[in-house]
């Protein structure tokens, strides 16, 4: 192996002591968070040791996990050992990763003399014991879920591809670059160290406003919670009806607007449709007491007042994505109590990855129970104002950890790699904060306790929620491989409301399903399923597609926006005159690292 020259050595240097002091540092300013989470996590497992302990039948069904993974490692080391010395003898895997792992894909894993594949089944058998054990465990559901997602933590980080030792392909690349790549991996982990966050992609890459979220318009209201965005128009004539668009607030509104060829709103547009998004103030400490019912008045409410009163049109289009559908769908359910179907301004409504109904949240719903709740109610939360949105951003990365984290350890520090540019991560990690008190009444009332889905179960904006008073043209988007809103739980939504609905699941998941342009022609949809009995029979009877759902849900939009006039250049009007251009500067705003507690 070349030298290094000595600058490299003392640059080193630095970076490692600089390196040590952002650890310790952030381990004494995050020292109380990482107790608690300490403490949930042992406790959890704790409890579960003493069941087993504590009933004769229970360890017995762990010691014939236990004795089956034995015997299951006897049989590798078999296989293992003919493989090598037995050319005669067709080879066959004991265990192999599911078809959607992508870690041991490569073929460096397959090779002579087999040590890597042997140590892979290893770790898969160890896995499969895990599971094993807390699927015959006698307890509740619940107890099983919180169980599985932490020892999936756990059985993710001690994965053979995340080690040096242990990761054939980074093994095989520090032999062909003479040790090279491990070097630049350990600089880059360095600068991750300094950084305080794994890097995901090119953030030098993007700049909003100029090749993301970069959709010509300009913002024509704002409040302290919102900028009110209405979009260019780019066709000679446009359609009658407006369309807002409501995004959520746990991101930013430009998963929406991401780079042009990415862009669901340049889509919109470009297809003759007047449109208008919120994009949503990223909440100080001082604006921790902003309450769900501030949302729902001084967001979506007013989003449509003054989209109403800009095209002078009586009936307005909807979409909601994710918590904006939840949104969305309260503030419907209040119009559809306060006005008659003459004076309602909904004239149809899209829930896209949203969910009304969260009896099912996926994997994070796991781990969220009433002393969880607590914890946030009586902690530092209410103390700080905000939930800090790095901490969100990591929350949703263990959902996906071996995709979000270890993909990256593994590209990053193993092998030298520096990310590329890519639109979706750059918006991942350009976090926003929520309101203490929104994200508390949000977790307990609907997540936890599942309020929302309950006829009057709720008020808010002194209006008990009905959500089967929704009559409007309802149209539901779900997507096959969501972690955040699944599904089958999305589909719920069209069980709750009582007007036209129909069901539309795209390919992909949360995010990567709805970035889905038609010029990509991935993933391919579903439409036109049976709704009568539940979205297992609904996914047998619906029809496949192959392209995008952006083309199937614009029809709709079309049937639904009236008829097509003469395109009006100007943007805004007398009331509502343009502030600044597009994207405003709300989407801007960053949320630091560290947030100073409320004065």
């Amino acid at each position: 192996m070349e030298k290094l020259p000595q600058t490299d050595f003392q640059e080193l240097a630095e970076s490692i002591t600089k390196a040590s002091q952002k650890i310790i540092q952030n381990y004494f300013e995050n020292s109380t968070g990482y107790a608690h989470d300490n403490r949930d996590i042992t406790s959890t497992f704790n409890a579960f040791g003493s069941k087993i302990v504590a009933d004769s039948a229970e360890m017995q069904k762990v010691q014939d996990v236990y004795n089956t993974f034995l015997q299951s490692q006897q049989e590798l080391w078999k296989r293992i050992t003919q493989r090598q010395f037995d050319k005669t003898k067709e080879y066959e895997p004991l265990i192999l990763p599911d078809k959607n792992d992508k870690r041991f894909r490569a073929p460096e894993w397959d090779e002579a003399p087999y040590y890597f594949d042997f140590v892979k089944q290893s770790y898969l058998l160890v896995s499969k014991m895990m599971k094993d054990i807390i699927e015959n465990a006698g307890i509740s559901d619940s107890e099983k879920k919180k169980l599985n997602f932490y020892s999936r933590q756990y059985i993710d980080a001690f994965s053979p591809s995340n080690y040096v030792a242990t990761n054939p392909e980074a093994i095989k690349l520090a032999q062909e670059t003479n040790g090279q790549s491990l070097i630049d991996g350990f600089k880059n982990l360095l600068a991750d160290i300094e950084k305080g966050s794994i890097t995901q992609t090119n953030m030098s890459a993007f700049e909003v406003g100029i090749n993301i979220a970069a959709t010509a318009g300009s913002v024509i209201f704002e409040n302290e919670l919102i900028q009110l965005i209405q979009y260019s128009p780019s066709t000679k004539n446009k359609y009658e009806i407006p369309l807002l668009i409501i995004p959520p607030w746990i991101n930013k509104y430009y998963i929406l607007d991401l780079s042009p060829e990415n862009s669901l709103a340049k889509f919109i547009v470009d297809q003759g449709v007047t449109t208008f998004i919120i994009s949503w103030k990223n909440p100080t400490p001082d604006m921790g007491h902003i309450s769900f019912d501030d949302y729902v008045e001084k967001g979506c409410l007013k989003a449509i007042e003054v989209a109403q009163a800009i095209t002078k049109s009586k009936k307005i289009n909807t979409l909601g994505y994710c918590l904006g559908g939840t949104l969305l769908g309260t503030t419907l359910a209040i119009l559809s109590k306060q006005k008659s179907e003459k004076e309602n301004p909904i004239n149809s409504a899209t829930f896209m990855a949203a969910m009304i109904d969260f009896s099912d949240v996926g994997p994070m719903g796991d781990v969220i129970d009433n002393a969880i709740v607590k914890k946030l109610e009586r902690g530092e939360l209410v103390e700080q104002g905000v939930m800090h949105g790095h901490d969100m951003e990591k929350a949703f990365n263990l959902i996906r950890a071996n995709d979000l984290v270890w993909n990256f350890v593994v590209n990053n520090y193993l092998k030298g790699k520096t990310p590329t540019s890519f639109d979706l991560l750059y918006w991942t990690n350009d976090n926003t904060n929520l309101p203490a008190n929104m994200y508390l009444f949000y977790l307990r009332q609907m997540v936890l306790e599942n309020k929302l889905s309950r006829k009057n179960a709720l008020k808010i904006c002194d209006t008990k929620i009905d959500i089967g008073k929704i009559e409007v043209p309802v149209y539901v988007v779900g997507f096959q491989e969501d972690h955040i809103s699944p599904p089958q739980t999305a589909f719920t939504t069209t069980e709750l409301v009582s007007g036209p609905v129909e069901f539309i699941l795209g390919g992909s998941g949360h995010v990567m399903g709805v970035a889905n342009p038609p010029s990509k022609n991935k993933y391919g949809y579903h439409i036109d399923g049976n709704l009568e009995d539940g979205f297992e029979s609904w996914k047998e009877t619906a029809k496949f597609h192959e392209g995008s759902w952006w083309t199937a849900w614009i029809k709709r939009i079309h049937e639904k926006s009236g008829k097509q006039v003469v395109t009006n250049k100007t943007l805004g009007n007398a009331k509502y005159k343009v502030i600044e251009p597009a994207p405003g500067s709300y989407v801007k705003e960053k949320a630091v690292h560290h947030i100073e507690e409320k004065k």
